[in-house]
């Protein structure tokens, strides 16, 4: 029968010197002890005796002297952890392996434990390292851990906050720009409104009959320029007033091209490319023409000595990459470029082109709204502008805009509006809370021939559309206090008078609230500031629909 390996040969340990077990037992560096299991106060078995221990034990618990002494008389508080451990090898006969903290000593121990002999003889043998070290080690690495994410959030955040500040800092020198430039242009404008005002009191107290037509033009000139200024502006900021509408742009090119000769002069060459079967998009033409218009002018302004100015239109489908690259949602779009063959713009100015009142024009040459307004508006339309440029070779802006695929009629108001009589008969209720407005619209209406009455609020005006009173047309400002802004007061209205004709006046696209696409028949937008001959066309092409 072949011996087991793992002990020894029994005729052998007859002459083996127990003096090494001892020897081997005194200079191991694991504590080792062997207790005896004994019946107290506390219960059978709930206590134990140490009857052997190594000179180790002391150095990795810290405890000395421990043969003799009982576990409740060495660590009373603990001894119900240390009974249940070694209670149950004593019970089970199986052992066990586990690390427990000796908190009387700040010691952590890893322990293997098992029973030496039966049950009756109640021993058990005890083998165990000081491992507080690896435990401190693991306890800083884990807190380590646990604190490496708030750590990382903590640096993400003031990384985004460094971001944050660095985003203000340009905002607010982009607003310092922008109002700098805002304050500049419009302290000139109001110079020449104030002038002309002044000039004509003056004139008016000498002599009641003085000709005062140039100063009345110069001030008008003034509201005009203004006028074009905010609606600059709005177009930037994409909050200017569209009718947006299915539109051929090829169709819109030969009467624009007219104009653009003309404005350009004939040191310019105005050559055309345009695709055949170029796709429908849905925009207002005549911001698109506007913005055009503005490009031409910078190709002009690019070409002092004279050169070519292409305008070309295309189909483009772009996806993937091709969009991505773009900034734009993957899609088919109708493209519009104007090309140059100027000065070009240098490239560190080439992200600033966009920014309201920048230009590279020389002084008293641009207001630097053009491109801002271009960008806007295209923006506004759901479509993009890209520009390409170098020194000495030119500029290319194209402008991107998405295809329609419904189905609707180019619209060309001028064609379609009747013109307007001299004199007309109707009533006309005038909503606008602001008194000088309203003023200036009943008088131009009553110089119509139309009866007004007035409102300055959306409840008012309803409480006036309540009667039994007739009302042919309602002019309401789509800004309103009272809870009700204009577009309410005319779904209101039209409950009750389903034939009213409604013309929104505003100052601002409230972009909520109303835009081109979204009012109906027999409705209008007319934006402030005005003329009376163009409040009269909107009425006129109202009326006559």
């Amino acid at each position: 029968m072949a011996r087991d390996e793992n002990h020894a040969h029994p005729d052998l340990l007859a002459d083996f010197d127990p003096g090494l077990y001892r020897a081997l037992f005194e200079s191991m560096d694991q504590g080792y002890c062997v207790i005896r299991f004994l019946d107290g106060p506390h219960g059978p078995l709930s206590d134990y005796i140490h009857i052997l221990a190594n000179a180790a034990y002391e150095r990795n618990t810290g405890i000395p002297n421990v043969v003799g002494q009982r576990l409740r008389e060495m660590v009373p508080d603990e001894a119900d952890a240390w009974v249940a451990f070694y209670g149950k090898v004593l019970r089970t006969g199986e052992p066990i392996r586990f690390r427990n903290e000796l908190v009387a000593t700040g010691r952590h121990l890893e322990v293997s434990s098992f029973r030496i002999g039966p049950f009756e003889d109640r021993l058990v043998a005890v083998l165990f390292k000081d491992v507080t070290e690896q435990v401190d080690a693991e306890d800083a690495l884990r807190q380590l851990n646990e604190t490496l994410e708030a750590r990382v959030v903590e640096a993400l955040a003031g990384r985004e906050e460094a971001a944050a500040a660095l985003r203000q800092a340009q905002k607010m020198e982009a607003v310092g720009q922008l109002t700098g430039g805002l304050a500049h242009d419009f302290n000139n404008l109001l110079a020449g409104i104030q002038g002309a005002f002044e000039l004509i009191d003056r004139r008016l107290q000498k002599d009641n009959a003085a000709d005062v037509s140039r100063y009345l033009a110069a001030g008008l000139g003034a509201t005009r320029r203004a006028a074009a200024l905010t609606h600059r502006l709005l177009a930037f900021s994409r909050r200017q007033t569209l009718s947006p509408r299915p539109t051929d742009i090829n169709a819109l090119l030969p009467e624009f091209l007219d104009m653009v000769r003309r404005t350009v002069g004939p040191s310019i060459a105005v050559a055309v490319a345009q695709e055949p079967g170029l796709w429908r998009t849905l925009v207002d033409p005549n911001q698109l023409e506007n913005a055009l218009l503005n490009l031409c002018i910078n190709a002009r302004d690019a070409m002092p000595q004279g050169g070519t100015l292409t305008i070309s239109t295309h189909n483009l489908a772009l996806y993937g990459d091709e969009a991505h690259t773009r900034g734009l949602e993957p899609g088919d779009y109708v493209g519009i470029t104007v090309q140059d063959e100027g000065v070009g713009i240098a490239r560190d100015d080439i992200d600033r082109v966009f920014d309201p009142f920048f230009t590279t024009k020389p002084l008293g040459r641009g207001t630097g709204l053009g491109l801002s307004m271009v960008y806007g508006f295209a923006r506004q339309s759901r479509g993009l502008v890209r520009i390409r440029s170098e020194l000495g070779k030119g500029t290319l802006v194209r402008i991107f805009l998405p295809r329609h695929h419904g189905e609707g009629d180019e619209h060309h108001p001028a064609e379609q509006a009747p013109t307007p009589s001299q004199m007309r008969q109707g009533t006309v209720l005038v909503v606008d809370d602001e008194p000088t407005v309203r003023l200036l619209l009943t008088e131009a209406l009553e110089a119509l021939g139309y009866a007004c009455i007035e409102a300055s609020d959306g409840p008012e005006a309803l409480a006036l559309l309540d009667n039994d009173q007739p009302i042919d047309l309602l002019v309401t400002d789509v800004g309103l206090p009272g809870g009700l802004n204009g577009r309410q007061v005319a779904d209101a209205a039209r409950r009750t008078r389903p034939g009213l004709k409604v013309l929104f006046v505003t100052g601002y696209a409230e972009g909520s609230v109303i835009d081109g696409s979204a009012i109906d028949p027999g409705m209008d937008i007319l934006t402030k500031p005005f003329t009376v001959d163009e409040l009269n066309r909107r009425i006129a092409s109202l009326i006559g629909a």
